[in-house]
Order: C-alpha cells, then sequence, then structure tokens
C-alpha cells in the first residue's frame, strides 16, 4: 500500500488550511502584544503611572504567540510520528 497520496493531501491541507491560520494567529498575538507595549509605554510618560490593561494585552499576547509556536511545534512531532513530508517552511 502506497502512502504517497496520504502525503500529498496532509501537505496540501497543511500548505493551504492550517499554515495561514497560524501565521494569521501569531500575527494576531504580535499585534495585541505590541499594542500593549504602546499603551504602557504612553501613559507611563503621559499619565506617569502603570496600566494594567497594557500588562494584561502584554501578558496575552506572548501567550498567544507561544500557543502557536507550540502548535507549530506539535504539528512537526505528529508529522514525523506518522512519517509525513510536510511543504517547505515548516
Amino acid at each position: 500500500m502506497t502512502t504517497e497520496p496520504i502525503q500529498a493531501l496532509v501537505g496540501k491541507i497543511a500548505a493551504v488550511i492550517i499554515n495561514p491560520i497560524l501565521i494569521l494567529l501569531f500575527g494576531a498575538g504580535l499585534v495585541v502584544f505590541l499594542w500593549g507595549v504602546v499603551q504602557y509605554l504612553y501613559d507611563l510618560n503621559v499619565k506617569g503611572e502603570q496600566n494594567n490593561e497594557a500588562k494584561s494585552h502584554m501578558f496575552w499576547g506572548l501567550v498567544g504567540m507561544f500557543i502557536m509556536a507550540a502548535a507549530l511545534a506539535i504539528i512537526k512531532v505528529v508529522a514525523n510520528t506518522i512519517g509525513t513530508q510536510l511543504p517547505p517552511g515548516y
């Protein structure tokens, strides 16, 4: 039994569906983190006080980016376990 069609299907799914979603969510986490940094520095400079909401944005942005990196690592581990070739860029 040949596994080439299955590997091709998994590769297409990873390239067309999973990879763009991971990139989009990682980008969203980065934007939330950077918004928290800008908000924190602005409030510290203008108001002279620390903003807990900005700290929360920075924290959850980092958590989101960590989860996306972990999801990518899990995809690689599963692909290596079942012997599937992922498209270039993984």
